[in-house]
């Protein structure tokens, strides 16, 4: 707003401010990937450096802290959603890998709740007996997303103790259908294309088993093998999400002019890094400058633009 504003150029909203900040993070974060392909083939012939210089890895922290393992929300059978803002809160990049766990140790319902939502309790259940034991997974659905909890403690045969969910209160009424994994006896599925699986699958030698499960992708969903792969919480996913949408939110005084309102419930910041906020304000002032018809404000972040590309070579 301050440059918009140097000669008078134009007032932008904060409705349009929201729609600019979207996508110039969505313009950045894709970038990310081409920026690491690009050192990756500078480190191939030996032309980046190390330490301090090694730009690669700071490429990769910054994808990484776009990474989230969570469970996949089971459509029927043995296929599952793919992450999803409905299944998942968030929607993916891309998918990394697929963990499978291949010990179930128990099943079944609850029976009651306490204060804090942490308890597991079922009396037609032995978790003694089933082996249960404190760092195991249990897995419940609660508004159509699967969350995946850590035993904290065996109470009894029929009361665990599990922890507790940032944000959610996932054992919060009776009778939640739950699974119980071993967390030690994972394993990760190899991708499979569609023209591939069936062939796959048919044969006794290298059809896809818990020691070697697969999976391949389709349209929203993702297919598992072997079939036996179909329960709640089983299968999890490592993936790079899309960063959340930024939103300016504000306070119209009686004037008309907005102020920041930080503690607003639908507020959220960025979530680049601090050394991108000048290629963040270049874009959003190249689509502010478009907005309104002004050439010179696009070309001043066209040109600072490239120069922050051609000095980052």
């Amino acid at each position: 707003m301050s440059v918009l504003n140097k000669n008078n150029y134009g007032y932008i909203t904060p409705s349009d401010f929201n729609l600019f900040a979207k996508q110039a993070q969505l313009d950045i974060f894709e970038n990310y990937f081409y920026q690491y392909n690009y050192q990756l083939m500078k480190e191939n012939a030996r032309q980046s450096g190390t330490g301090y210089a090694d730009i690669t890895k700071g490429i990769e922290e910054v994808i990484d802290s776009f990474s989230v393992t969570l469970p996949l929300l089971q459509n029927a059978g043995s296929q599952y959603f793919l992450p999803s803002p409905t299944t998942t809160n968030n929607s993916y990049y891309l998918i990394n890998k697929v963990l499978i766990y291949t010990n179930q140790l128990a099943s079944g319902t609850t029976d009651t709740v306490n204060a804090t939502f942490t308890l597991v309790d079922d009396n037609l259940a032995d978790f003694i007996a089933s082996g249960v034991s404190v760092g195991d997974i249990v897995s419940t659905v609660t508004n159509n997303v699967t969350y995946n909890t850590i035993v904290a403690s065996v109470n009894s045969p029929t009361q665990l103790t599990v922890g507790a969910t940032s944000g959610v209160n996932v054992w919060d009424v009776i009778g939640k259908t739950y699974n119980i994994y071993r967390a030690s006896d994972i394993k990760e599925a190899e991708k499979v294309s569609n023209s591939k699986i069936t062939m796959l699958s048919n044969s006794i030698l290298t059809a896809p088993n818990l020691t070697f499960p697969a999976y391949a992708q389709e349209g929203d969903f993702l297919d598992s093998y072997p079939n036996t792969i179909s329960n709640i919480g089983q299968l999890i996913s490592q993936y790079i999400r899309f960063p959340f949408a930024p939103k300016w939110t504000f306070i119209t005084l009686a004037s008309g002019e907005p102020v920041f309102d930080s503690g607003s419930a639908d507020y959220q910041d960025f979530e680049l890094p601090l050394d991108d906020e000048v290629n963040l304000v270049n874009k959003i002032l190249q689509y502010a400058g478009m907005s309104i018809r002004e050439i010179q404000a696009v070309q001043f972040a066209q040109a600072e633009d490239n120069e922050n590309t051609a000095s980052e070579k």
